[in-house]
C-alpha cells in the first residue's frame, strides 16, 4: 500500500484542472478526484483512503450560497456538515433518516453511529454546509431547505459522503468550497466558479 500524508479531494476534472495548479503542496500531498455527487464520492473516498492511508483529508470545491454569510467568489472552511435527501418523501413532505428514528450509519466495531450531522476538522468555523442529493434548481428549494435547517450557509453534493468515509477510517477531514454562486441559480454564466476556486485555493494553502 502507498501511504499519503494528506489526501486532497477535488469532485471533478473541470474543478481540478483549475484548483490543481495553485495547490501548494507543504508535505506529501496526493491530489486525487472523487467523484460528483454522493454516492460517487462516498465509493471513491472510502477506496482512496484505504489505498493511501492518509492522515488527513481535504475536500475541496465549489459550493452554492443559501445566506448572505458566503459570498461569491470567496473561499470557506465548514465547521459540520448536514445531510440532505436520504429519508422519505420530497418536497415539504420529506423526512430525514433522524426523523425516522435511523442513524446513517449504527454503531459498528465500536464506532459510534453516525446521524445526519457530523462535525468537521476545523479549528475557528463553526459554519454549517448542506450535501444533497440534487442541488436547488429554484428559490423555492432553497427556501425549503433553510426553512429546514437554519444554521448551513452553502450547499454541496460531496460533503458529507467523504465526511462518512473519512469518520468510519477514523482520518480527521476538512472541507474547503468555494461560492461560485447561488443556491438555486442554474443560470451557468452568472456563476464565478474559476473565481471561487482560486480563493478555496488560497485557504487550502494558508
Amino acid at each position: 500500500m502507498m501511504n499519503s500524508a494528506h489526501l486532497v479531494l477535488i469532485p471533478t476534472l473541470l474543478e481540478r484542472g483549475i484548483l490543481e495548479p495553485l495547490i501548494h503542496r507543504r508535505e506529501e500531498t496526493s491530489i486525487h478526484v472523487c467523484g460528483f455527487g454522493a454516492i460517487g464520492a462516498a465509493a471513491r473516498s472510502a477506496q482512496l483512503i484505504a489505498t493511501l492511508r492518509p492522515t488527513r483529508v481535504t475536500l475541496v470545491g465549489i459550493a452554492g450560497t443559501l445566506s448572505d454569510v458566503c459570498q461569491m467568489g470567496s473561499a470557506y472552511q465548514f465547521g459540520h456538515v448536514i445531510c440532505d435527501g436520504i429519508g422519505v418523501g420530497t418536497g415539504a413532505d420529506y423526512l430525514s433518516a433522524a426523523d425516522l428514528g435511523w442513524n446513517q450509519m449504527d454503531e459498528i466495531d465500536g464506532k459510534s453511529a453516525i446521524t445526519d450531522r457530523v462535525a468537521l476538522e476545523s479549528d475557528t468555523s463553526n459554519l454549517g454546509l448542506l450535501s444533497v442529493c440534487a442541488t436547488s434548481a429554484s428559490s423555492a428549494d432553497t427556501n425549503r431547505r433553510l426553512r429546514r435547517y437554519s444554521d448551513v450557509v452553502a450547499e454541496d453534493m460531496e460533503g458529507f459522503a467523504v465526511a462518512l468515509a473519512c469518520r468510519l477510517a477514523d482520518v480527521p477531514l476538512r472541507i474547503i468550497r468555494g461560492i461560485s454562486n447561488h443556491a438555486g441559480d442554474r443560470d451557468l454564466s452568472a456563476w464565478q466558479m474559476e473565481t471561487a476556486l482560486q480563493s478555496a485555493a488560497e485557504l487550502l494553502n494558508r
